[in-house]
């Protein structure tokens, strides 16, 4: 698999023929924000810092990836680092994925959100609400396949992404080896669960990527 990186960012591609995916890291202030994207198709997993919409767009241009192209994005889970410029995404063209699970969360999000921040607040009845069951459907409309599963244990609302290929994008899903005595059982199917639908390579909100645990 060929990787460029260039200043923190990298580029990730299953080959080197026109329209192949590719998974490219635009993330800044040591978050990851992943674009997947088949040809010019592109999906965005995890949606920016509240206030810093300029910071996403400057490494989407770095990475030569049209902010225009990004017709679909969706959030892991509701925190402000992995889903505070949803909302500018979506001024700038991007529906935004909610998943039914996810839905109780997102309002609440803006509670913990400061005036510094500039956070632009999230509205709730443009976007696209489905369950779970649907988001493959979503994706093939995109070219990429893919599951959406729900992976709680940092988060209740917590939605990681597997691909058909074995890229698994987990947002903050506890390390299995982190775990608090209180949660380990829920981390533990949620992985379990993960490796059920085939992850092999572990794209998480922070870090590195690594290889399944």
């Amino acid at each position: 698999m060929p990787i460029k990186r260039d200043a923190g960012i990298a580029r990730h591609a299953s080959s080197s023929a026109p329209g192949a995916r590719s998974i490219v890291n635009v993330g800044y202030r040591s978050t990851n924000f992943w674009v997947v994207s088949a040809g010019r198709s592109r999906f965005l997993v995890d949606l920016g810092w509240p206030g810093m919409f300029g910071a996403l767009e400057a490494n989407l241009k770095r990475m030569d990836i049209p902010l225009g192209e990004i017709s679909h994005g969706y959030a892991t889970h509701y925190h402000m680092d992995h889903a505070g410029a949803a909302q500018d995404l979506k001024r700038a063209g991007m529906r935004l994925v909610v998943f039914d699970v996810q839905a109780p969360f997102v309002a609440p999000m803006a509670k913990w959100m400061k005036p510094e921040m500039h956070y632009t607040e999230i509205t709730l009845d443009d976007n696209t609400v489905i369950p779970l069951a649907e988001g493959r459907a979503l994706l093939r409309t995109l070219g990429i396949d893919g599951e959406f599963l729900h992976t709680p244990g940092h988060s209740d609302d917590s939605v990681s992404l597997v691909l058909d290929d074995g890229a698994a994008f987990t947002g903050d899903l506890t390390w299995p080896t982190l775990a608090g005595e209180g949660e380990i059982d829920v981390i533990t199917r949620s992985w379990e669960l993960l490796r059920s639908k085939g992850a092999k390579q572990v794209y998480a909100g922070h870090g590195p990527i690594r290889e399944m645990p």
